[in-house]
């Protein structure tokens, strides 16, 4: 019975995983659940995409790469709504929720 509970945590990891490995043609996508950003933190390839997706059942949310001086996204993500993103550049870049300041996360670009 145990077994049948995680499947499904099993399945989504499986998934995640093999969707990591990809080819830097890939997309990665990070899930934005119960006020969180899901995973907060994630490590990409130089020239990927990162795609974002509002799983809340009612929230609005935003992904606001503030730190790199940009205006706070006016378009919110309403459910099943997404933002999409490509990193050309190595390095760290922090981001957070506009409306949640709580929510916080950041990407990682690796050559």
């Amino acid at each position: 019975m145990k077994f049948l509970r995680l499947l499904p945590l099993a399945l989504f990891l499986l998934a995640f995983s093999t969707a990591s490995s990809a080819g830097d043609d890939s997309e990665l996508l990070v899930i934005i659940k119960e006020y969180k950003f899901i995973p907060q933190h994630i490590t990409i390839k130089q020239g990927q995409n990162l795609v974002w997706e509002n799983r809340e059942k009612r929230q609005y949310h935003s992904v606001w790469f503030e730190t790199l001086g940009e205006e706070e996204p006016e378009d919110y993500l309403f459910p099943e709504d997404t933002y999409e993103r490509s990193f050309t550049t190595p390095g760290t870049y922090p981001y957070r929720c506009g409306p949640h300041p709580e929510m916080l996360g950041s990407v990682t670009v690796t050559e």
